[in-house]
């Protein structure tokens, strides 16, 4: 029978793959050099495959080195989540949270949801990180987040997703152009418009492109907006059309003056937004109770409260 590897030397395996050297990999795990090195050899011989590629200036990940440490990642990412719920059980939904938010949402949203999440659960300790949504899927996947909010994922074999917000898209055009004196805008009367957009990484930029395949607008490919924020500027001087959801309109549009919002006629603007973990993770209960933690923030604000 087959020794498994430890966690130390998947830990090991993990630092040296992401330091490029020994030596800083050792400093890291907060052991010697000797050790380390002796414990990945050891692992090399035990999985009778070579996983690093050492030199005189580092060392690199073979390509099969790559493979192991992805999945090392996702096993060291485990054994931290079950060492969370022994520790915390269902107090403070385990204690830590890795969250990653698309950002086109979570900046808008989270300012709503916090100061909740805090007065319930105290002990909780969230760390946040931005990135685009097929990043987070990849980051989810590997184990460097324990989840999510963010569009539908592409993968729903290796990852959960629970749509807690369906969040309505209006239009925005500036304050001089022709259809702003319209109250109602169908499809047709955007024919020939310009119409700008995130880059197509970005759930919106599909709903652009729908919305331009539907009413005979052109999509402009020469700009490719970086934030909502750059893509109103767009919009505020000019330069085309756009969509834009209803969180960020919340947060930014009651101080824009120069940019109109109008709902398109017959045409379902919008998207979905929910919270998504891996399916192998042990604290599912935990993300369904965060899931239940957002719509209550969503269920109050719509009350008014």
């Amino acid at each position: 029978m087959s020794i498994r590897p430890s966690n130390r030397q998947l830990e090991y395996l993990v630092a040296v793959g992401e330091t490029g050297h020994f030596g800083a990999a050792a400093r890291r795990c907060h052991v010697s050099q000797p050790t380390l090195s002796t414990q990945i050899q050891l692992l090399e011989d035990r999985l009778q495959a070579k996983l690093i590629e050492r030199a005189p200036g580092g060392a690199r990940p073979t390509p099969l080195g790559d493979i192991v440490i992805d999945l090392a990642r996702g096993v060291l990412s485990a054994l931290d989540e079950i060492q969370h719920v022994a520790a915390h059980s269902s107090e403070n939904l385990g204690g830590l949270i890795r969250l990653g938010v698309v950002p086109t949402f979570g900046p808008y949203f989270l300012p709503h949801v916090l100061p909740r999440l805090h007065a319930h659960y105290p002990g909780l300790e969230l760390y946040i990180r931005e990135e685009r949504p097929l990043d987070l899927q990849r980051s989810v996947v590997a184990g460097t987040l324990d989840c999510a909010l963010m569009p539908p994922p592409d993968d729903r074999d290796s990852i959960v997703f629970r749509e807690f917000v369906t969040e309505h898209l209006r239009l925005g055009i500036p304050v001089d152009h022709p259809l702003a004196a319209r109250k109602r805008i169908r499809p047709a009367m955007l024919k020939g418009e310009r119409m700008l957009t995130l880059g197509p990484d970005h759930q919106l930029n599909q709903s652009v492109k729908a919305l331009c395949q539907s009413s005979g607008a052109v999509l402009n490919e020469d700009y490719e907006g970086t934030s909502l924020d750059a893509v109103r500027q767009m919009v505020s001087i000019g330069m085309g059309l756009s969509l834009f959801p209803q969180f960020y309109i919340a947060s930014e549009f009651p101080k824009e003056d120069k940019v109109l919002l109008r709902d398109v006629e017959g045409w379902p603007l919008s998207r979905s937004i929910g919270l998504v973990w891996r399916t192998t993770s042990v604290r599912a209960a935990q993300y369904e109770q965060l899931c239940r933690e957002c719509e209550q923030v969503l269920a109050e604000r719509e009350d008014g409260r």
